[in-house]
């Protein structure tokens, strides 16, 4: 079974087309990542996918249409007062208040203790009873991963998870992911081609449309059209298999 199955996908915002003709199928167990240009409509796919834009086209996730409760998404950016009082620990609770709208909802030990493992794994356990206005950007963006994770999504969407953390960080989250790619979908928007490199499984180029769709492997060409200008590879420190020569091509 696809994981998400999208034909014909136009996104349009005024006069401006976001995305245009997008067809893309993403197997179950898939670990796909996102590249493009800024501007290129990479977060307004990801947004389509969740539907919180309008679009044109048809989107199935695991062969049902707005099939939202399969999702875990981490935006690049989070609308959240930082200056609310409230710890890292219980930000992360409340990925469990999806299932109760009751406000006498209680929190168990075993969800405490289910959170607390989250983030052991992402190396933040130490700051669980810190308040979010004391945390850099890098710890606020792990924060808001474990919490997407305890969701335990079907698919997850990430856009640009590892924005704002260092390298070493950067890296622990990529191999986190490399093994919750075992019991999930994952699909990221990212710029890191170390993530390219060591985790991913497959790739689609976006630049209003989709430039390219299959194994995780770069080329001139191929970054010449998402970008617009002919670009130099560089690829220093990075496997051969993100930067080789391969044909040219698009899913239909």
């Amino acid at each position: 079974m696809n994981a998400l199955s999208i034909q014909n996908l136009c996104v349009t915002y005024a006069n401006h087309h976001a995305l245009q003709n997008i067809n893309l199928n993403v197997a179950e167990g898939d670990f796909l990542g996102i590249l493009g240009p800024n501007g290129g409509g990479k977060s307004t796919f990801i947004k389509a996918i969740i539907g919180s834009v309008p679009y044109t086209g048809s989107i199935e996730i695991f062969g049902k249409k707005k099939n939202y409760k399969e999702l875990g998404y981490m935006p690049q950016s989070l609308d959240l007062n930082k200056q609310f009082p409230i710890n890292v620990l219980e930000v992360c609770l409340g990925a469990y208040l999806h299932k109760s709208w009751n406000i006498f909802y209680q929190y168990t030990a075993k969800m405490k203790s289910e959170a607390m493992e989250y983030l052991a794994m992402l190396g933040i356990d130490h700051l669980a009873e810190r308040g979010i206005t004391e945390l850099s950007g890098g710890e606020f963006q792990k924060m808001l991963l474990a919490r997407t994770l305890l969701t335990k999504p079907r698919l997850l969407l990430l856009d640009e998870p590892t924005a704002n953390i260092d390298p070493q960080s950067s890296q622990l989250i990529f191999e986190l992911l490399a093994k919750l790619n075992n019991k999930m979908t994952i699909i990221m928007v990212t710029h890191d081609l170390t993530a390219i490199a060591s985790c991913v499984k497959s790739i689609a180029c976006l630049s209003q449309t989709l430039i390219y769709h299959g194994e995780p492997k770069l080329n001139a060409e191929i970054m010449t059209e998402m970008y617009g200008c002919p670009i130099d590879l560089i690829a220093h420190g990075h496997p051969h298999r993100v930067l080789p020569q391969h044909s040219h091509h698009t899913e239909k």
